[in-house]
């Protein structure tokens, strides 16, 4: 079971007490543990609206920049209810596959590093990892959520494309 509640520099924001335990065999996948976890109900609202439960329950691998309800709460008013109405699923679809990137990439490969990553929309997000890891303008406040599939980090900010 590998799992890291925060990285260096940032204590006491772990959100995992409230995931399920992992084991080699029957690990959760980026899916279950996002719906499991009480900060993510506006991100697993917006994935199912999105129809995108399929894509991230698949083998992948793939890393999710998981944004916190309290990330969501904070865009401006409205945003989520438009964002969840059917007519605007494509925008929807744009924003939640902008927060993920082909592959599993763990915070000790982000490091000390500064790059761009081509996410599943297609643009690039900024990772810059030399003082904690920070994506575009959020920051990371719990890596390594490690899941059958990939890897989670929980963000601070909704990425926009």
């Amino acid at each position: 079971m590998q799992r890291r509640t925060a990285l260096a520099g940032i204590a006491g924001l772990s959100m995992l007490a409230a995931l399920p335990a992992c084991t080699e065999m029957g690990q959760p996948d980026i899916v279950d543990i996002a719906a499991s976890n009480d900060n993510f109900e506006t991100l697993v609202a917006a994935v199912q609206a999105a129809g995108l439960v399929d894509t991230l329950k698949s083998p992948g691998p793939f890393t999710v920049f998981a944004p916190t309800d309290a990330a969501f709460a904070a865009l401006p008013k409205g945003t989520v209810e438009m964002l969840l109405q059917p007519e605007n699923r494509d925008k929807l679809v744009a924003v939640l596959t902008y927060h993920v990137v082909p592959g599993a990439i763990t915070s000790d490969q982000l490091a000390g590093q500064r790059t761009r990553v081509k996410t599943v929309q297609g643009k690039s997000v900024h990772i810059n990892g030399t003082n904690g890891v920070h994506v575009n303008k959020s920051r990371v406040t719990t890596a390594d959520i490690m899941a059958s599939n990939g890897v989670i980090h929980v963000i601070d900010r909704v990425l926009r494309p």
